[in-house]
């Protein structure tokens, strides 16, 4: 006796196949992907990096959870090996031991092959002994998600297609490609090699972008290396960042506690000297004083160019003075440096900034003095600023004379 196929049951086999029990359009389709995508992104913002790494804010168990098994399903990701791998870059960041420095590797590496990178350390067990403390290692930790850390993505992938049908695949792909792209590609390539630059913190982060969206709000690099235990990662007015969005919504929820948030530089009187609340306020924000230092740099720079060149020194001395006269010595390729000492015989006023820049850096280095001697020594900066017959540095002097620390 031959069996003939049920063609009702087959039929609505292929039509599963074709169209998922969902039966999106292409469109549908593809702003689901976004949307767990961005699920995905908020949950290594959130939780691997803000909550686990750097204990900015605390999370509700449910909240924690959550993440931590929707990570799962969306990369496989352990969260003691993010954690520590991600320490050891703050620890050791543009070092030879840096994980995934631009700088170290190369820009293409970092960018294009991040992933492996991460994998390679991943498999450190000193990195993990030494920095993956204090992170999850309850029954579930260990007996699901670290130990099968392959098996989330596949029901990712059953998921998927039962939702989306043979397209499904195409979701799961982009579900898998997004954090490697983002994250081990974007964040730790491009967020250290192109952007600009609130403070200069004592690495070569950047922001990529002021308006933190695509991936979190992980584009305000710069921001987050100089407070890197800041649940908030903007700081300017025109700044955005949706990670802290998240965070503040789920505060008034009751789901999260914020630890820390970056301190605000304001502005009010002069004052007559620089005393011990100027001094708070100059160390508190130093970064963001030597960042508007640089810029006062450059812009007096620009305005000595013609003086530069009317000593017909060699273009390439010029060039390299613009690029690097504004930042600190140990941050100049030596490459670099002979040149830089060229521009700094040639035009006393840049040899005199960088003279003062570095006596400023000074103050907060010497943590030898007692907080009066500190006070001291930034009344007399301020008082050799002023004298010094540059406007630039005079102007920069009565800005410090009238800093405050603003409560946040």
């Amino acid at each position: 006796m031959i069996l003939l196929p049920d063609w009702a049951v087959l039929n609505a086999a292929i039509d599963w196949l074709a169209h998922g029990v969902l039966d999106f359009s292409w469109w549908q389709m593809v702003l689901a992907a976004l949307a767990m995508t961005h699920i995905t992104i908020v949950s290594v913002t959130v939780f691997l990096h803000r909550h686990q790494a750097h204990r900015a804010l605390t999370l509700h168990p449910i909240a924690a959870h959550f993440f931590r098994f929707w990570l799962w399903l969306t990369t496989g990701q352990v969260t003691k090996e993010w954690a520590a791998i991600h320490r050891k870059h703050h620890a050791k960041c543009e070092q030879a031991e840096d994980p995934h420095s631009p700088h170290v590797y190369g820009i293409r590496k970092v960018l294009f092959d991040g992933a492996d990178l991460y994998r390679i350390e991943s498999q450190n067990l000193e990195t993990l002994a030494r920095y993956g403390h204090g992170t999850p290692d309850d029954w579930l930790e260990r007996n699901v998600y670290s130990r099968f850390s392959w098996m989330g993505i596949a029901l990712m992938m059953v998921i998927d297609l039962v939702l989306f049908g043979a397209a499904g695949l195409a979701v799961w792909a982009v579900q898998m490609a997004w954090i490697p792209i983002t994250a081990a590609g974007i964040i730790n390539g491009a967020a250290h090699y192109w952007g600009y630059r609130n403070f200069e913190a004592p690495d070569a982060s950047t922001n990529v972008s002021p308006w933190g969206i695509l991936i979190g709000g992980e584009e305000l690099h710069n921001n987050h290396h100089t407070y890197p235990t800041s649940a908030k990662l903007s700081v300017k007015p025109y700044e955005f960042d949706i990670g802290w969005m998240y965070i503040s919504l789920m505060q008034k929820m009751g789901l999260a506690s914020v630890k820390k948030t970056p301190p605000r530089l304001a502005f009010g009187d002069i004052r007559p000297v620089a005393d011990e609340k100027t001094l708070e306020a100059v160390i508190a924000n130093r970064y963001e004083v030597m960042a508007g230092y640089a810029r006062r740099m450059r812009d007096v720079f620009r305005q000595e160019l013609e003086a530069l060149k009317a000593r017909k020194l060699d273009a390439g001395v010029v060039t390299a003075a613009g690029r690097w006269l504004h930042r600190d010595s140990d941050k100049v390729p030596a490459t670099a440096m002979p040149q830089l000492t060229q521009a700094r015989a040639a035009n006393a006023v840049l040899d005199k900034m960088v003279v003062m820049r570095e006596e400023l850096r000074q103050i907060w280095l010497n943590t030898s003095h007692t907080r009066e001697q500190l006070a001291a020594d930034l009344q007399a900066w301020c008082r050799r600023a002023e004298d010094s017959g540059i406007a630039a540095l005079r102007e920069f002097s009565m800005q410090l004379r009238a800093a405050r620390l603003q409560a946040n």
